[in-house]
């Protein structure tokens, strides 16, 4: 059950948020400043590379390395591929983890290497195997680990990585908004360099600013009815969110959001893209999950009985209304099937700072449903 009543209690929250998340999603643009300086004191501002590379490879535990490569990906569009390594093993754990190289991966190819630990052994190896194969390395990862060693054994190039004193209380969730971007700024930053996408300094500022204005909108000391954030959480509570997304920078926000409800709150979520999603979730909003699939009985005893789970619509858009735009089907097929329907959309700008502004809302939105579900 959700405490509505701890969204608009400050003093509740801080107590309540005993692994830093809030403080993580407040501190986003901090890290974004803090991690681009930490890539132009490592040299990514001077270097010269001779081209783009062929493709760029990404490995990394977790969430935050699978959300920046989709996020890197989409950035990068069609001018090399980016691919998430994904690892293989028995458990999550850091010594349980290795990376293998795909067969044709070479000196043209560029391996990018995101971790908050440093301490994964499969990692080392994986850098070890890329300096024999000829590929380029970099790392993002905390200054003093055996994988900065090894990056440095690889002739390859470390980055470390902005951290935040509170990062070592307790172990980082891969969700964690503080983690994203210690690791997706400075990756943005060499990106840049090899013009495989648009992340200028001045551009990386512009990111910092919004999210601190994000931040100020969506704090724990404003109240629910216009704070977009914990209004989103309340509307989520006891409800499965059916994320939709429209618009290039919408997808990676959309499924990050739906990774972070699961591994903040224990929300599960279903996401898609539109306009293949009004297809695809056709038969769920018309199922056992649409509104008046289980209308209330007024005999059921509201004490003793769980309320009946239903699907709630998430739209999120990174584009203007005008335009071609399939939000109109959308709304007309949710609320056709009496679903209810958020919607956010970022403020004008450009891409990143749109970006950056819907993973802001949404992560704010995960963590306050967290913290109020007593997760």
């Amino acid at each position: 059950m959700l405490d509505e009543s701890l969204l608009d209690t400050p003093e509740r929250l801080t107590e309540a948020d005993r692994r830093g998340r809030r403080r993580g999603a407040a501190e986003a643009g901090a890290r974004v400043r803090t991690a681009a300086r930490h890539a132009a004191e490592a040299g990514v501002g001077n270097l010269k590379p001779d081209g783009r590379p062929r493709a760029v490879l990404i490995a990394g535990p977790g969430a935050a390395a699978t959300h920046a490569a989709d996020l890197l990906g989409t950035l990068a569009g069609a001018g090399s591929p980016v691919i998430r390594l994904a690892p293989t093993g028995v458990a999550p754990a850091a010594g349980a983890l290795r990376w293998e190289l795909p067969g044709w991966a070479g000196s043209v190819d560029l391996l990018l290497i995101a971790t908050p630990d440093g301490a994964e052994p499969g990692l080392s190896l994986l850098a070890e195997q890329a300096y024999r194969r000829g590929c380029t390395v970099v790392a993002v990862a905390p200054g003093r680990s055996p994988l900065s060693d090894a990056v440095s054994a690889s002739h390859g190039l470390l980055i470390p990585m902005a951290t935040a004193p509170y990062d070592h209380d307790e172990p980082l969730a891969g969700a964690a908004p503080g983690v994203l971007w210690a690791l997706l700024t400075p990756l943005l930053a060499l990106l840049d360099r090899t013009a495989l996408l648009d992340a200028p300094p001045e551009a990386l500022d512009k990111v910092a600013d919004r999210l601190d204005r994000v931040a100020e909108r969506c704090g724990p000391a404003v109240v629910t009815y216009s704070n977009p954030a914990k209004t989103l959480a309340a509307e989520l509570a006891e409800s499965l969110p059916v994320i939709w997304t429209e618009g290039t920078s919408a997808g990676p926000a959309g499924r990050r959001f739906a990774a972070g409800l699961a591994e903040l709150s224990g929300t599960p979520a279903v996401v898609a893209d539109l306009p293949e999603a009004l297809a695809a979730h056709n038969a769920l909003l018309a199922g056992q999950l649409a509104a008046t699939a289980d209308p209330d009985d007024f005999f059921r005893d509201r004490v003793e009985e769980a309320p009946a789970l239903h699907a709630r619509v998430v739209l999120l858009r990174d584009r203007p209304s005008g335009g071609l735009t399939a939000a109109p089907n959308a709304r007309d097929l949710a609320l056709g099937h009496d679903t209810p329907i958020s919607e956010l959309e970022p403020e004008a700008g450009g891409e990143l700072e749109t970006l950056a502004e819907l993973i802001a809302v949404t992560d704010f939105a995960a963590v306050y449903l967290a913290l109020a579900s007593g997760a």
